[in-house]
C-alpha cells in the first residue's frame, strides 16, 4: 500500500511559537496535502506536536508562577491556535505529557535494558539546559553555547543512565551509506557522516533532579533525557492513534539542522537496537535571519505568526515565506519588502487573473458547468520532479510562472474584442487552464484554491472580491 508519513519535530514550549516554527509547519503542511491529492486522503499521516518535559519547561513553569502542567498546556495551547490560523491540516497533534506516550517510552527503554544497550555510570560535563544537552568542547564558542550565546554554561556531574552509542553508530554509518535513510540536503549528510567517522562516545540517556518527565522505569530515581522521550514520539504517536501503526517507518522527518545529530544519529541508533525500520528521509533545512539581523528577543524581531496572519492572511503568510528563500538553505525574510511582494504576486498576480477572467465569463452570460465537470486534472511532471526533489519552493514558483504565462496569452489573446464562437472558445479554454493551476495550488495556498474553483464551478461564474486586498 502507498502511503506517506511527515512530521515536524515536536516543539519545546519554553516559548510560544515563533515564525521560525511556522516556517517547519507550513512545508510539512505542503507535502502532506501534496500527497494527499497523489495517494489519497487516508494514505497519509501528518504529525506535529510540543515536547513538554525537561528542565527547561520546569524553570520557565517556575518563572511565570504556574505548574509544568499548567505551563505547558497554555503554550501547547498557543501552538495548537497558531496551526489553525496557518490553515496546517496535521492528523494528529502530539504531546510528550500524553499517559500513552509515557508507556510506551518506558516499555522501549526496558527493553533497550534489558538487551544490554543500557547501563550505568558516572557523567561529568558542560551542560546547555538551552539545548537540554551536554556539549562536546567543539560544540562550545567563547564558552558559550552558539544557539545560547546568553546563557551561562553550567559543569555538571551526576549518576546517569548510559545508551552504548558507540557500539551502535557502525550500523548507523552503514545505514547511512548505503542509504536503509537518507540524510538531506547532501551537505547535511556529509556532516554526519564526517561526525561519525571522527568517533562517538556514549550518551547520556537520564538525568537525576529533574522530576518533570518520564522516570526511567527499573530506577525512578532517574528522568528519561527529554531528547531521548521527545524522539520516541514519532513512532509512539503511530501506536496512540487508532489505526495508523502501518505507517511507520515516517517517510519525511522536517526539522531545521540545529537538531539534525538526534535525529540523524542518535534516533537511528536507538531504532535499530529496538530493531525498529528507520525513517526513510531526513531532512534538515537552514537557518534564516530577519531582515539581514538574527531573530533573537534582544533585537526583537522574534516574529508571532499570528501577527503575520493579521496583516497577510492565512494563505498570504504562506506564500511569503515558502517563496522567501530556497528550501534546504540559510536564508532571510525580508519583512520590509512583504507588502511589495504581496502586492505583486498574489494581489496583481493569481488575484488580478482570476477577477479578469471570472468577469470576462461574466459579461459572456455562457454556460461553463459542462466544461468545468469535464475538466481531468492530470499530474504536472514539473511540479512532481520539485517535490520528489524536496524542492516545495521551486514547485510554487513553477505554478506562479504558470501564472504569469496566463497572463501574458490573456494579453496577446485581446479577448474583450472578441464576441461570438471565438470569445467563446478562448473563454473555455481559460477556465480549462485556471482550474488545473488552482489544484496544483492547494498544497501550497489551501484557501485561495478552493476559492478559485468554487469560482469557476458555480452555475454561474461572477466576478469575485479581490482574492487578496492591496496594501498600501
Amino acid at each position: 500500500m502507498k502511503k506517506f508519513y511527515v512530521t515536524t519535530p515536536i516543539y519545546y514550549v519554553n516559548d510560544k511559537p515563533h515564525i521560525g516554527h511556522a516556517y517547519t509547519t507550513i512545508i510539512a503542511d505542503v507535502f502532506a496535502r501534496y500527497y494527499r491529492q497523489k495517494i489519497g486522503k487516508e494514505n497519509v499521516f501528518f504529525l506535529t506536536g510540543t515536547d513538554e518535559h525537561g528542565a527547561k519547561i520546569a524553570q520557565a513553569a517556575k518563572k511565570n508562577n504556574q505548574s509544568p502542567k499548567d505551563f505547558v498546556d497554555q503554550i501547547s495551547s498557543q501552538y495548537q491556535a497558531a496551526w489553525k490560523a496557518l490553515e496546517i491540516s496535521n492528523d494528529y497533534f502530539f504531546r510528550t505529557t500524553d499517559p500513552d506516550h509515557k508507556k510506551i517510552v518506558q516499555d522501549m527503554l526496558q527493553t533497550l535494558y534489558d538487551r544490554g544497550f543500557i547501563y550505568k555510570s558516572l557523567y561529568k560535563g558542560i551542560y546547555c539546559v538551552g539545548c537540554e544537552k551536554y556539549l562536546t568542547e567543539d560544540e562550545i564558542i567563547n564558552e558559550r553555547c552558539p544557539h545560547h550565546p546568553t546563557t551561562e554554561l553550567a559543569e555538571q556531574e551526576e549518576e546517569n543512565y548510559f545508551l552504548k552509542l558507540r557500539d551502535l553508530a557502525p550500523k548507523v554509518l552503514e545505514a547511512l551509506e548505503t542509504e536503509r535513510y537518507r540524510v538531506l540536503p547532501s551537505a547535511r549528510k556529509s556532516e554526519i557522516l564526517s561526525k561519525i567517522r571522527g568517533g562517538i562516545n556514549d550518551i547520556s540517556i537520564s538525568r537525576t533532579g529533574v522530576d518533570w518527565g518520564i522516570s526511567v522505569p527499573w530506577d525512578d530515581k532517574h528522568t528519561v533525557y527529554v531528547w531521548v522521550d521527545a524522539l520516541f514520539n514519532y513512532y509512539s504517536a503511530t501506536r496512540i492513534v487508532s489505526q495508523k501503526e502501518h505507517f511507520w517507518p515516517a517517510d519525511l522527518h522536517l526539522m531545521a539542522k540545529d537538531i539534525l545529530w538526534f535525529h540523524a544519529l542518535i534516533w537511528e541508533a536507538l531504532l535499530l537496537a529496538l530493531d525498529k525500520e528507520l525513517p526513510k528521509v531526513i531532512f534538515a533545512h537552514g537557518f534564516f535571519s530577519i531582515d539581514g539581523q538574527k531573530m533573537s528577543k534582544s533585537l526583537g524581531n522574534i516574529i508571532d505568526p499570528l501577527e503575520l496572519v493579521n496583516s497577510y492572511g492565512t494563505d498570504g503568510v504562506r506564500y511569503l515565506l515558502l517563496t522567501s528563500f530556497a528550501f534546504g538553505n540559510d536564508g532571510d525574510i525580508s519583512l520590509s519588502k512583504f507588502n511589495e511582494k504581496y502586492n505583486a504576486d498574489l494581489a496583481n498576480g493569481i488575484g488580478n487573473l482570476v477577477s479578469r477572467i471570472a468577469r470576462l465569463c461574466e459579461q459572456s452570460k455562457h454556460n461553463f458547468i459542462p466544461i468545468f465537470k469535464k475538466i481531468k486534472y492530470q499530474s504536472d511532471l514539473s511540479i512532481e520532479k520539485a517535490m520528489a526533489e524536496y524542492r516545495p519552493d521551486e514547485a510554487l514558483k513553477i505554478i506562479w510562472n504558470q501564472i504569469q504565462e496566463f497572463d501574458k496569452d490573456i494579453h496577446n489573446d485581446q479577448p474583450w474584442t472578441l464576441d461570438g464562437e471565438k470569445l467563446q472558445q478562448t473563454l473555455e479554454t481559460y477556465v480549462r487552464r485556471i482550474v488545473p493551476i488552482a489544484h496544483n495550488l492547494e498544497p501550497f495556498l489551501p484557501s485561495t484554491a478552493e476559492k478559485i474553483i468554487s469560482i469557476f464551478g458555480a452555475d454561474e461564474i461572477v466576478k469575485p472580491k479581490p482574492l487578496f486586498e492591496r496594501k498600501k
